[in-house]
């Protein structure tokens, strides 16, 4: 049986998308295995003026493809209450300390409590000063916040977010998601790196020519075109799944595998991030795109998406190249793209090694694929003999791809980060340090190209974006590995 933990878990935005899709499946997963047994409890708060029984009813609709059995599900469910709640009115975060104190009780809990923020992060520093105010924090157990990203929108409202949540938790207390460090194989980053001597002695300048991050999205931006059309991608997935992604892939080995040793090699390459140069001609290392109507005509353009501006300039792909300036990585480039209505939905990273130095053979690089998903695995390239007369090459691929069932099975992202927070694990969370030398970064992209208000490239929707992202990466005699 697994080790199971005591909780309360607060969730403000307990009636929103996220709570419905990801986290009442990642907790009663975690209920199901045994990390959570009799002893825990669910407060979900909102707006919405809900009962006990409705609110009940919306979880077990939630993990309906996930049950035992029904007395199961409802037995789980039978943890969860329900308070409507307005985050500004101090009233109802003494009606919330009632109702969480006589669930401690009841659930001998000992005063362990998780508040997830779910919300506008317009409203966390309200919460957390609240929660300190009114007493929801506890004296006698663990106390730690999860808050989702977007975590401000540049440097200064980041900062000016920190120091109002810091006010009232300290930073150890802090957990800020970024759902892909939870992912398998993103994890498995370091694990490939560091367990095995054949990568771990190829992983440096000399045999690396460039690593390629390719996270594309085939979806547009469904409901969220009014949040979007603020965010864009540099914003979106940049700032914190693309860099979190760089930093793992060319870090130094940790002294030991602890938070505080991760986080240290962590950020020596987010402090070691070359400043980017963004021009409006080819010498430029980003450049953006905006997805326009597809060549078939069926997929309208992000334009002409609900709650979007006909004249926006907001970018829904990103490619770009990221230099390291350390002795380990220096001129080795780090190419990105990331993007919306593209031609196939993909997270991957593919690592192309230099050609071998004999001039025996016409031979092409050697490519390392971390697959992250929809497929999970890896993928190794290397050149084979052909069969039959001479010395010619053809490419063979090694795969190691895991089955459709085993990745069913495995623990999803937001399943194994809450675990984390119950185990007060913050390895796999974005430290404010990192949350700030990203935004730096980002923002000197941001900031030429707010400067640049006449146009935009566009990309026909469902392809793999505009002709500026192939072109940065040929200028420098590369090719995208991934072509979809």
């Amino acid at each position: 049986m697994s080790q199971e933990t005591k909780a309360l878990f607060i969730i403000f935005g307990a009636t929103g998308d996220l709570a419905h899709r990801k986290l009442y499946p990642a907790i009663y997963k975690l209920y199901k295995k045994g990390f959570l047994g009799e002893s825990f409890a669910v407060i979900g708060t909102a707006r919405r003026e809900w009962s006990d029984d409705y609110y009940q009813d919306v979880v077990m609709d939630s993990i309906s493809d996930l049950t035992e059995s029904e007395e199961h599900a409802r037995t789980f469910a039978g943890h969860f209450r329900y308070q409507s709640h307005n985050v500004k009115d101090t009233e109802h975060y003494h009606m919330l300390k009632d109702l969480a104190d006589k669930l401690d009780d009841e659930y001998g809990i000992e005063g362990n409590r998780i508040f997830y923020l779910s919300m506008s992060p317009s409203f966390f520093g309200t919460i957390t000063s609240h929660l300190r105010e009114q007493n929801l924090v506890t004296d006698n157990g663990f106390n730690r916040v999860i808050i989702e990203k977007p975590f401000g929108s540049d440097f200064d409202s980041s900062k000016e977010l920190n120091d109002e949540i810091n006010a009232s938790f300290d930073e150890d207390q802090l957990y800020r998601i970024d759902h892909y460090l939870g992912k398998e194989m993103v994890q498995n980053i370091l694990a490939l790196r560091f367990s095995n001597r054949l990568i771990e002695n190829s992983w440096n300048k000399e045999s690396i020519s460039n690593f390629q991050i390719t996270l594309s999205e085939d979806l547009g931006v469904e409901e969220r075109g009014e949040y979007y059309d603020k965010s864009g991608a540099l914003r979106d997935m940049v700032q914190n799944h693309v860099l979190q992604m760089v930093s793992l892939l060319t870090m130094n080995s940790p002294k030991s595998f602890t938070t505080v040793e991760v986080r240290k090699e962590k950020m020596a390459i987010l402090n070691a991030l070359k400043d980017p140069v963004v021009t409006q001609d080819e010498d430029t290392e980003f450049v953006r795109g905006q997805y326009d109507t597809s060549d078939n005509g069926e997929t309208k353009g992000y334009r002409s998406e609900d709650k979007v501006d006909p004249e926006s300039l907001t970018e829904t792909f990103v490619a770009g190249k990221i230099f390291i300036d350390t002795d380990e990585w220096r001129d080795t480039p780090v190419y990105i793209r990331t993007g919306k209505r593209l031609a196939q939905k993909t997270s991957r990273v593919d690592v192309v090694f230099n050609p071998s130095e004999t001039a025996l053979y016409d031979d092409k690089p050697t490519v390392l694929s971390i697959l992250v998903s929809p497929d999970e695995g890896f993928e190794l390239l290397l050149n084979n003999k052909q069969i039959g007369p001479g010395m010619h090459l053809e490419p063979v691929r090694l795969s190691a791809v895991r089955s459709e069932e085993t990745v069913e099975e495995s623990p999803e992202a937001y399943e194994k980060l809450i675990l984390d927070v119950l185990n007060g694990d913050e390895t796999h969370f974005a430290h404010w340090q990192e949350v700030a030398t990203s935004w730096k970064y980002v923002d000197q992209i941001r900031k030429r190209w707010d400067s640049y208000t006449d146009s935009i490239p566009f990309y026909p929707a469902l392809t793999m974006g505009p002709d500026e992202a192939d072109t940065l990466i040929e200028n420098d005699g590369n090719n995208w590995i991934y072509k979809a």
